[in-house]
Parts: structure tokens; C-alpha cells; sequence
């Protein structure tokens, strides 16, 4: 089984100016003659990582990762100012052309199959391959799933905490009464709402308990820009008209793609990367059958090296 290729740091570090007042965090790693691939974090608000280095053979891949707007180590932090989907598409661009990059592999999980796919329709001349893992089309559907009614069947006690945090006169809405408190003025309003989404996004992210994942999701940081970001995006259904990724796959359907999807995933249930495989038939979709929602669980993590690897071999430099 494929496992994470060997620790790394980055061999170029960039500060990129974008819309005021935002400042993107860029970095290079691997190959600088290797074949481009770009690194898509979820959330959104999730930020990279080292281990986002890692799904690739650094001695084959110039492995570009960036820190979305008010992510990570980009500047300011859990801004949501100038903050849309099409914004994030747009920087996506202004990375590729400031690095000198022709066409790029786009490798995204979660939320950032949700940037990937609409990056590859956006600019599909500008794609070369897609790995997509955990696929959320930003759907109603799929926002009511986890944050009103459905996941609530699979995990009643982590629901039930979640639930807590919100009186029950506002509980016909969520997503919307976790919003007005991730943007409270009050910063301690914002850190309790912060840490109780970002316990429960971590709680139900794996098919077997994650002692790691939930402390780097509660981690303070973390936790107000992946909690803030989010709901941001998802009380405005992510800045995209309904199920228009699924409308518009066609502009990519030339693609090379790669679907890797758990098949116990109760962030972002299969039903979703299943729905695009039947509009995308030339798209190989692998469900995997001991995994749930995070790029990290061990036959997931095998399945996106082991494709990243063969789209080493397969693709022109």
C-alpha cells in the first residue's frame, strides 16, 4: 500500500498580494523541472500543511501549495472580506502565472473539489489532470445533511454537543445561527461558536476516531478560520448558482480525472462523487471501502499516491 512520500520543506516561499486586503501564501516544493501540480485545501478555511507535501513524488512534481484567502499562513487571518469561490478561481490564476506555469495538475479534497472542479471548468486549457477526493457539489442537499438533518442518525451524541451550543428558538436553521455568532463582535462569541463547529466537522471526518485530527481542528487558529470561512461560504451557497458544477461539466469532461471517495464518508457522503460519475463518465471514480471523509485515513491516502503516481508517469512534462 502507498504511503506519504518522505518529509519536505519548501525550496521557494512566496508572499502574493491579491485583492486588499488580502495576501496569499505560496510555497514550492519538490522538483523545480518537475511536472506542475497545485494542492487545493479544504474547508474552506483549512490552510495546507506538511503533510499536503506529501501525496506527491517530489523527485517527479513541482508541487505548488497555497493558503486560500484568510487561511493559514495568508494575511489577514479568517477575513471574509473579498472572499467568493470566484475570488479563490481567480487566484488560482494570478498563482500559475506568477510561477511561470503553463498547465497544472489540480489535486483537491473535500472543499477543495469543490475549487478544483470549478477551477477545471473555469480553465480547463489550464488543466491538466484532476485528482479529486471526497467530493462536495455545494448543494442544499448536502449543507442540510451535515448541518441540519441527516448526519444527526449516524451520530447522535456528536450531533446533540453541537446542537447544544445554539438555543432551541434558532435550531430551525444551523448554519445560519452558528453564522451570526462566527461573526459576532463579540470575540468570545466567536471562539466558543469557532470550537464547537470545528469539534464536530473533526468528530465525524474519520471512520475510526482521530485523537490528532480533532486537536489540530480545534486548535484556536484553525478553528476561527475554518469555522468563520465556512459558514461564510455556505450561508451563501458557496457564491455558485444551483448544482452548477454538475451543469457545466461538460467544459471538463477532456480532462484526465481521478475520483477517490471513502465510501463511509458522513462529511461528504459517496451519493455526491457518485452523481458526478454519471454526468462524467470518462472520470475513474475509486470508492474505498475502509474510509471516511479525510484524505489522511490509510486506504485513501494509498489510493491519491498511487494516482498521483501513475499521472507522474502518464502525463507530458
Amino acid at each position: 500500500m502507498a504511503d506519504y512520500y518522505p518529509t519536505l520543506e519548501p525550496y521557494a516561499i512566496h508572499r502574493l498580494p491579491v485583492d486588499a486586503p488580502h495576501e496569499l501564501y505560496v510555497e514550492e516544493c519538490g522538483n523545480p523541472k518537475g511536472l506542475p501540480a497545485v494542492f487545493v485545501h479544504g474547508g474552506p478555511g483549512g490552510g495546507c500543511n506538511g503533510d499536503s507535501r506529501r501525496f506527491f513524488d517530489p523527485k517527479r512534481y513541482r508541487i505548488v501549495l497555497f493558503d486560500q484567502r484568510g487561511c493559514g499562513r495568508s494575511k489577514p487571518h479568517a477575513e471574509l472580506a473579498k472572499n467568493t469561490s470566484q475570488d479563490l478561481v481567480a487566484d488560482m490564476e494570478r498563482i500559475r502565472e506568477k510561477l511561470g506555469i503553463q498547465r497544472w495538475l489540480v489535486f483537491g479534497g473535500s472543499w477543495g473539489s469543490t475549487l478544483g472542479l470549478l477551477y477545471a471548468e473555469t480553465h480547463p486549457e489550464r488543466t491538466l489532470a484532476l485528482v479529486l477526493r471526497g467530493i462536495f457539489l455545494a448543494t442544499r442537499g448536502e449543507l442540510d445533511w451535515f448541518y441540519q438533518s441527516g448526519i444527526n442518525n449516524v451520530y447522535p451524541d456528536h450531533y446533540a454537543e453541537f446542537v447544544s451550543a445554539i438555543p432551541a428558538a434558532e435550531r430551525g436553521d444551523l448554519l445560519r445561527a452558528y453564522h451570526r455568532r462566527l461573526t459576532h463582535p463579540d470575540i468570545e462569541v466567536r471562539r466558543r461558536a469557532a470550537e464547537a463547529w470545528s469539534m464536530f466537522e473533526a468528530r465525524c471526518s474519520t471512520l475510526l476516531p482521530s485523537d490528532s485530527l480533532v486537536n489540530y481542528f480545534t486548535e484556536p487558529d484553525v478553528a476561527m478560520a475554518v469555522s468563520r470561512i465556512e459558514s461564510h461560504y455556505f450561508v451563501n451557497r458557496c457564491f455558485l448558482e444551483p448544482d452548477q458544477l454538475i451543469r457545466d461539466v461538460g467544459r471538463a469532461r477532456k480532462i484526465p480525472a481521478v475520483i477517490v471517495q471513502g465510501r463511509y464518508d458522513m462529511v461528504c457522503p459517496a451519493v455526491s462523487a457518485w452523481r458526478l460519475k454519471q454526468v462524467w463518465p470518462e472520470a475513474e471514480l475509486r470508492l474505498i471501502p475502509d474510509s471516511g471523509h479525510s484524505a489522511s485515513e490509510p486506504a485513501t491516502r494509498a489510493a491519491l499516491i498511487e494516482t498521483t503516481d501513475r499521472f507522474a508517469r502518464e502525463l507530458p512534462r
